[in-house]
């Protein structure tokens, strides 16, 4: 317990007694005047800390309450270094992955009474805002795979935990991410089981790690399997694979199995074909990427690869966690940082509608 006053309080004065009623806009110094003491007695009753005289600990109160003062929230939470918030950085909001992604971050959060503040960065603009969350957040999932890790490390805020989803490998001290070279190598083998022979691959956008992993595994299992594999390029959006789908109806493209690497192009592909009177998979065999919520609800079912989406999401959140509450304990981060390295998320295969005839049946019918 004090057992004077506070070196803080030592030039204060009496209570002032501004005001008997309640202040519209009443601030911290109005408390400190009211209560005749310093800001920093008034912070540390306001913020709980120990080692204040009962005596000091009501007269604070008694004037917060007279005042109708409300503790600023950001300025309360610096004092506390947390925010409860955790800041969540993407690449882009289009399309049901991202609204499944932060569904399961959204459910994890609330959870641990977390808040989630949500930046979005469109071809990497947008990063100088990054070091701008320090201090308004506590830590950050950031999904970059589109930007160089070099660039993003440069623009990332001093000081604040971060879990990096889907990001090209770095000096990143912690990761999630999908082994997406695998996922694609195994629809491709799927693909060649149903007898393909020669597979258009509609890759996503130049420069994107996820794009160029599953393009990489495609060619790789093609390869090895001996089958042609043609990559035409996309950007992720159904657009992209409704225009390789219509190059394959109108005789440019050569192809009997369609691979996109994701299911909004395969979606795009598969509704092409059918309205173009091509059947799906009689004709064309069709397989995405995600397995997004409406792959199994169009008509056919896509074949596709999973990831649980939601619960990436809930993992990337339960990670960064983690390392937040690794960080505030050096003792514990020093000798064994549980948060930290790369995690794998493998993909699994989800047989549907849209590869289920082979392709040797086809041909012999």
């Amino acid at each position: 317990m004090e057992g004077g006053p506070a070196a803080g309080d030592r030039d204060t004065v009496a209570p002032a007694r501004i005001a008997a009623t309640r202040l519209a806009h009443a601030t911290i110094h109005d408390v400190a005047r009211e209560a005749g003491v310093s800001v920093a007695s008034v912070s540390r009753v306001l913020n709980a800390r120990d080692h204040v005289r009962p005596a000091m600990r009501t007269r604070v109160e008694e004037a917060t309450a007279r005042l109708g003062y409300v503790p600023h929230a950001g300025a309360r939470s610096l004092s506390l270094a947390r925010t409860g918030a955790i800041g969540v950085v993407l690449p882009d909001l289009h399309g049901e992955f991202f609204s499944e992604l932060l569904r399961g971050m959204d459910r994890e959060a609330g959870t641990r009474g977390l808040g989630l503040l949500l930046t979005v960065l469109h071809d990497g603009r947008g990063l100088d805002t990054l070091a701008g969350l320090r201090g308004q957040v506590d830590g950050l999932v950031v999904m970059a795979p589109q930007l160089d890790p070099a660039v993003l490390a440069q623009h990332m805020p001093r000081g604040v935990a971060a879990l990096f989803l889907n990001c090209a490998a770095g000096d990143a001290a912690a990761r999630l991410c999908i082994d997406n070279r695998a996922g694609a190598a195994a629809i491709v083998a799927h693909l060649v089981a149903g007898g393909a022979k020669r597979i258009v691959h509609v890759a996503g956008p130049a420069g994107n790690v996820d794009a160029e992993e599953r393009r990489a595994g495609a060619q790789a299992a093609a390869a090895d399997a001996g089958v042609a594999l043609c990559v035409v390029e996309g950007d992720f959006r159904e657009a992209s694979g409704a225009a390789a789908a219509t190059r394959i109806a109108d005789g440019t493209l050569a192809g009997d199995a369609i691979f996109a690497a994701n299911d909004m192009m395969a979606i795009g592909a598969l509704m092409t074909l059918r309205r173009r009177g091509i059947a799906v998979p009689e004709q064309v065999a069709v397989a995405g990427f995600d397995d997004i919520p409406l792959a199994r609800l169009v008509t056919p079912a896509l074949t596709t690869m999973r990831i649980d989406i939601a619960e990436l999401g809930a993992r990337a959140v339960a990670r960064l966690a983690t390392r937040i509450t690794h960080a505030r304990d050096r003792a514990r981060e020093e000798a064994s940082d549980h948060a930290a390295g790369t995690e794998a998320i493998v993909p699994q295969l989800v047989v549907r509608e849209t590869t289920t005839t082979t392709i040797t049946d086809r041909e012999t019918e």
